[in-house]
């Protein structure tokens, strides 16, 4: 099976929601033009990474990101991994990834579980406890946040159950691009599924983001990338793949796990 997947790399407005909704609505649509199967945000793509203020701009029980990713799944009939948003629980503040069918129905929700102190987001968010596997167009999928790529046995939690489309939303800073890149082809490669990673642009106070979203086959070959600035990115991902390269070097079937 191919599919289109289109990542919408966004420069985001610094704590502004408001803002952030109505670009990102913009530039959705503008998506719509390439025909896309799935559209894919970055992370905290509604308040940027302002921790700060997460209790006054967070989303309330993410009702907000719940009513409008709803509504624009079903009305232009697209599956969305909608990036993340700061959800605000009675518990706190959880950076969440919602993903949504062409119906409109909610098929996941997922809460980053590795949080990244060297952005002091241990000090605002509160960490997920739940892995993230769900199906959109008859494929089994998985979706992690950011941080979560650094940790190898994590993804390999979601592909040894059988996910074959792993999506990372990130706001990955510039000063380390060359570890993303790197990080997401060897989890391309070790685990032989695509990866679509889907990075911001642009500055916030304290950082430069780095851009450079990718698309990358089971093989390790990427197969799309995005510049620094604000861009689109569409390629197809042929599913079908997947199947016949972990047949032919039978990675998981080989494990040895009673060692490890």
């Amino acid at each position: 099976m191919s599919l289109k997947v289109a990542c919408l790399q966004l420069d985001l407005a610094f704590g502004n929601p408001k803002k952030n909704y109505e670009h990102a609505e913009k530039k959705m649509k503008e998506a719509l033009l390439e025909s896309p199967d799935i559209l894919i945000l970055p992370e905290l793509f509604d308040t940027a990474y302002d921790l700060q203020n997460l209790d006054a701009i967070a989303d309330s029980e993410g009702k907000q990101a719940t009513s409008f990713f709803s509504a624009f799944a079903k009305t232009h009939s697209v599956n969305i991994i909608a990036g993340s948003v700061a959800k605000k629980t009675k518990s706190g503040v959880t950076n969440t990834m919602y993903v949504f069918n062409r119906e409109g129905q909610e098929v996941s929700q997922y809460n980053k579980l590795h949080l990244f102190k060297l952005m002091n987001e241990h000090l605002f968010l509160q960490p997920g406890e739940t892995k993230n596997i769900f199906t959109l167009e008859n494929s089994l999928c998985a979706g992690v946040i950011c941080y979560d790529i650094r940790f190898p046995e994590w993804i390999r939690v979601h592909t040894s159950a059988g996910a074959e489309l792993l999506f990372v939303v990130a706001q990955w800073p510039k000063p380390r691009l060359a570890h993303w890149k790197v990080l997401l082809v060897s989890r391309a490669i070790e685990n032989q599924c695509y990866v679509v990673a889907c990075n911001r642009s642009g500055d916030d106070p304290a950082n430069t983001f780095a851009g450079h979203s990718l698309i990358i086959d089971p093989w390790g070959e990427i197969i799309a990338e995005a510049g620094e600035n604000e861009e689109i990115l569409t390629a197809d991902v042929d599913l079908s793949t997947v199947k016949a390269i972990r047949e032919q070097i039978p990675v998981f079937t080989d494990r040895r796990t009673e060692f490890y």
